[in-house]
Parts: structure tokens; sequence; C-alpha cells
């Protein structure tokens, strides 16, 4: 006899694309569906990481200030670990004040708060406050930078090498589209983020009093409904480059442009790239953890006879509008299982599959807790069984 009882087959009608749970390594479209002048380009779902096109997303370039994504990701980190603090104390050195580029003004030896350096960083592209980040975090920006690498091994970042925490232009520093999305995808996951880069117009009080006004490099934060960020970056050899991410309807894309001669042409190529994404997908929930599969199983030797099935995980999906394809779910299980079971346990597996193949795969488990019968249960069952 077969180990699996048997083969559930349940047909869905809907628009699919990709299941949350299997991200997506292609891109869901051939070539760009609108004219791009940027050399480089990628329009990304962020939750799942699926990429809706792409052009040139693997060819290695300098991408300038959108290099403080990550210098931004570490300091969101340690926060998130406790290692640091927004209110703590950072002495800016002499080497951090007199970075060249986009700047906070910062005095040298002041002390601001780790909260206004990240902020100046995120919104104002400070490469003062970046440097003296990398310092108060690691020593220095050289010993950053390692750890910059280092995280973008651990992302899978193949592509990308950082030389500086600021982008400033440098030999050997570089990454590519591809990368500078799983990069936004890995900063979508820190709201306090966007929280900086959504400010359009902002000051800096230093420690003497002095203000520096700051307003965002990102354009689109102020003229474009639903961007909140990420970051803007331009030297003479990178280019006018772009990480533009905006959330509508439950859905956050992130367009990202490198390489760009001209500077208004990233903001206008990034928002029809936005446009495109939010004007043809959507992204829907297909199944929630715990929702029950209307499916039972036979228990053998507990306090019930079965056992009702749930799923272990949810699914959903990003749909193209129009798009109808059939989505089969293959629930496979074994013919019993044994008491005692927990609320949870693991019994089979549903198969998501499209087109023949599997594309993502959840756990089936039991809905409820399944004991051992008590002794006289036990014994009436024996009973019963002799008759």
């Amino acid at each position: 006899m077969s180990f699996f009882r048997r083969i559930l087959t349940v047909a869905l009608a809907v628009c699919l694309v990709l299941p949350a749970v299997a991200q997506a390594e292609r891109p869901l479209e051939a070539g760009t569906p609108m004219t791009l002048t940027s050399p480089a380009a990628i329009l990304v779902e962020t939750d799942t990481g699926t990429i809706i096109f792409e052009k040139n997303a693997d060819e290695r370039r300098e991408v300038a200030s959108i290099t403080k994504l990550m210098t931004a990701l570490l300091v969101l980190e340690a926060i998130d670990r406790g290692d640091v603090r927004l209110t703590d104390s950072v002495q800016v050195s002499q080497n951090a004040a007199a970075m060249k580029g986009s700047q906070a003004l910062l005095d040298a030896n002041a002390t601001y708060t780790l909260e206004d350096l990240l902020r100046t960083t995120i919104m104002a592209s400070a490469n003062d406050s970046a440097v003296a980040l990398s310092e108060y975090l690691c020593g220095s920006e050289e010993a950053f930078v390692a750890r910059m690498n280092a995280r973008a091994a651990e992302m899978g970042m193949a592509n990308t090498h950082y030389v500086n925490c600021t982008g400033y232009p440098q030999d050997g520093q570089y990454t590519t589209a591809r990368d500078v999305a799983a990069l936004c995808c890995e900063v979508a996951k820190h709201p306090a983020y966007t929280t900086y880069s959504s400010v359009w117009i902002d000051t800096l009080t230093h420690p003497g009093g002095r203000v520096t006004d700051l307003t965002n490099t990102n354009r689109l934060v102020r003229f474009y409904e639903g961007c909140d960020g990420f970051k803007t970056g331009s030297t003479d050899a990178a280019r006018y480059c772009l990480a533009a991410t905006a959330s509508k309807n439950g859905m956050r894309l992130v367009a990202i442009v490198l390489g760009t001669p001209v500077s208004q042409t990233r903001f206008d190529e990034a928002r029809a790239m936005l446009d495109y994404g939010f004007a043809n997908y959507q992204r829907v929930v297909i199944a929630n953890k715990g929702d029950l599969l209307g499916e039972s199983i036979p228990v053998k030797g507990g306090a019930a006879d079965s056992v009702e099935l749930a799923l272990g995980g949810g699914l959903s999906m990003l749909l193209k509008n129009g798009q109808q394809s059939g989505l089969r779910l293959e629930l496979s299980l074994p013919e019993s299982v044994s008491a005692p079971l927990e609320q949870g346990d693991i019994i089979g597996t549903v198969n998501v599959l499209m087109n023949g193949q599997i594309i993502a795969k959840l756990n089936c488990v039991a809905a409820s807790d399944v004991p051992r019968p008590g002794f006289i249960e036990g014994l009436y069952r024996i009973l019963q069984n002799w008759r």
C-alpha cells in the first residue's frame, strides 16, 4: 500500500503570478513594458522580492549615495539588537566632519544624537553623518565597511563590493540593480527608515545653536502619491540613480534606475515604472495560516478518532490583472497518525503547483490537540473492539 493515502486536488481559478513563499528569480515579464533610457533598471515587489521586469539588472555600476542604504540598514539592525539607541550621544570626529560631497555640515568634536545622524544620512544623504555613524558602530569606517560587505554576502548580493559607507567615488566600489533591489527589500522590513525618508523638508539644530536646513533629495516623496523613500545618488561616475518606493493598496513596490544621464529622467522613469506596477498588479492573500482544509485524518490510539487539518503557513500572490491561470493544491497525507497530537504538529504537505511544477510547499498541520485516552475511556474502547 502506498505511503500516501490520497492526493487531494483543489482547482482555483485565479490570476496567478507568483506566491510570496517562493521568491522570484526571473522577472515576470520579458523586457520592459515602457521605454527606459536608464542603462539599468528593475521593478520589484518588496514583500516577496518578486521581480516584475528588469533591464541590465546584473550590470555592475557605481550607485553613489544609494550605498547609504546599507549604512542605514546596519544602523537599524544594531538598534533592533539593542547594541545602540537613537538617543545615544555620538561625538563627530575631525575625519567625519571633513567629508566631501553632500553634508549635514556637522561640527567636528561636537556631540549629536544617533537619531540626528541617522535621519540626516537617510533624508539629506549626508556623508559626514554616515561616516560618524560608521565610526560609532565599529570604531572606524574601514571596520564598518567590512561589516557592510559581510552583510551583503549574507543577503546574496554577489555583485556588490563596498569601499566606503557613503558612495563617494572610490575605485573598486560597485553593485547592480538586482543587488540594490535585494537591499531595498531588506530595508523595507524596517519601518523606521521611511519615518525619515518620507520627510520633505526639515532642519538640524547643531549643539552650538546653528541651524542647517535639510531638503529631501528624493523629489518623488513630495510629488508621487504613496512614495516614502528610499534613496537617491549622483556622481560623475554613477550619473543619476534612484531607488524609489511607494506603497498603495497593501502592496509596496520599488523602482530602481541607475546611470541616468539627466537628473529629472530618473524621477520620470521611476514614476512610470511605479505607475505600471500599481496599475497592472495586485497582492492577494490566497490562504492564511490556520485556515481549515476541510479534511481530517484518522488518529490511532487517541481520545478522538480523527483530527481536522489546517494550513501551517500562509500564501499570498502577486496577481496581474486579467491574466487567468490555474493553481492546483495537492494535499499529501499518510494513512493515519498516532496520538498524542498537539495543535500545529506537522502531518503532511500541501504542494502548490503551477503548470504541473511545484512552486511552493506549505505544511499541513493538526488543527487541534488529540491526547491519548484516559484509563476508563481506553478500557471502554478495548471492550468495544472485542464485540
